[in-house]
């Protein structure tokens, strides 16, 4: 089956997936999907719901080494960590935005073990945004007010005039 990358606007992205309750082929097979969609993205990482599958799962590779995370829930965070965010879901536009520099995740893997990984700057960030796609959560909503509106304006504007070479970073102030 092919997948496209579901964009802002598409209601599948505002609502919260449902949790894994059985790891079979057919979920092996719907990870290496993923993968194949996000390498050709190209993305960091991928949650199930931005290619319209309402499931808690996401996979990412950060430094080549493939991953796949089910059901996965922060249970520490700590510190903050500025940086230009991005999705594969809002193409093109990168947001400064301040998220918990450290984070602590608890997910179950492809084999069915309970696994937690501790993970900060990049990693800890790529886990919160993947993990806020399973919760319903846009990028938009973790943005200042002040944020949102620049970038949905922009978004808007890009939308607009087709722009899709070209990468749009708004600053926090």
């Amino acid at each position: 089956m092919s997948y496209d990358i579901r964009t802002f606007g598409d209601p599948v992205l505002k609502t919260c997936a449902a949790e894994i309750t059985n790891i079979d082929a057919k979920l092996v097979k719907l990870t290496d999907e993923m993968f194949d969609v996000m390498y050709q993205a190209p993305g960091l990482g991928l949650a199930a719901p931005q290619i319209g599958v309402q499931k808690q799962l996401f996979v990412y590779d950060v430094d080549g080494s493939r991953q796949v995370l089910i059901n996965p829930k922060i249970v520490e965070s700590s510190g903050e960590w500025v940086y230009d965010e991005g999705c594969l879901s809002i193409p093109g536009l990168y947001v400064e935005m301040l998220r918990p520099k450290l984070v602590l995740v608890e997910a179950t893997n492809l084999d069915g073990n309970t696994i937690q990984i501790e993970a900060d700057e990049l990693l800890a960030r790529l886990f919160q945004h993947e993990i806020d796609h399973l919760q319903g959560v846009l990028m938009f909503e973790r943005m200042t007010p002040d944020q949102r509106k620049l970038a949905l304006a922009e978004y808007r504007r890009r939308e607009e005039n087709k722009i899709e070479s070209e990468a749009t970073h708004l600053k926090l102030s």
